[in-house]
């Protein structure tokens, strides 16, 4: 089903199999750092909506950027792997074969 080229140079991987390994931690620490005084908040006071509305707007803000910023960077470290790894041959795609009479036609409908 995958040909690999017969000559395709694999490049060897450096960084981003460490740093994909790291993002786990990554996440779960930033979660705690940004979560935290949310979550300091609703035990103290047990009412998100009323109590400091701009302060958790702001933290969740914080925690969803950071979630995307992590999603990005796992995204872009996958796609640096797969780059990295063996090329492969594609199907080939034979033309029809072309029809001379429908050169000179006018195709203005």
């Amino acid at each position: 089903m995958l040909n690999k080229l017969p000559n395709g140079v694999r490049y060897s991987s450096h960084k981003e199999w460490q740093l994909l390994k790291k993002l786990p931690k990554w996440w779960l620490l930033g979660t705690l750092v940004f979560a935290s005084p949310i979550a300091y908040t609703w035990w103290q006071q047990e009412d998100l909506l009323t109590q400091n509305i701009e302060r958790t707007s702001m933290f969740l803000g914080l925690l969803f950027t950071f979630w995307f910023f992590i999603g990005a960077l796992m995204i872009g470290l996958v796609v640096i792997i797969i780059m990295k790894g063996p090329g492969y041959v594609a199907d080939p795609y034979y033309l029809p074969k072309e029809d001379k009479s429908l050169e000179n036609k006018d195709n203005s409908v």
